[in-house]
């Protein structure tokens, strides 16, 4: 018997907007790395690196689905956000104040 493995077409439509998005990223920045993290019943949340250290990330309704996504854009993926790979991140004068008024009483975050 032939293996009759069911395809949701709404999970590999959204698997597949993903990764233009991805793809789009990656080409704006001169290539990128990510990172799949599950976020529980939410789903997932990509980390994308570019080669210039601009950094975003994405979520989509499920692990299989960012997994399938970061697999068809073609980029490299990471099993976590730390070492070289966090490294490349870049950060500006915005993401210090965000994080200085979320974690030591900053500036609101309004």
């Amino acid at each position: 018997m032939a293996d009759t493995q069911q395809v949701d077409p709404k999970a590999e439509r959204k698997a597949a907007r993903l990764a233009k998005q991805i793809s789009s990223f990656s080409k704006a920045h001169g290539g990128a790395e990510g990172q799949v993290a599950y976020l529980g019943e939410r789903g997932a949340r990509i980390v994308l690196v570019g080669e210039d250290g601009n950094w975003g990330d994405l979520v989509a309704p499920s692990y299989e689905i960012a997994e399938q996504a970061v697999e068809k854009s073609g980029i490299t993926t990471h099993e976590s956000f730390d070492g070289e790979f966090a490294a490349k991140v870049k950060t500006g004068r915005y993401e210090w104040s965000r994080m200085a008024g979320i974690q030591v009483g900053g500036p609101k975050n309004n």
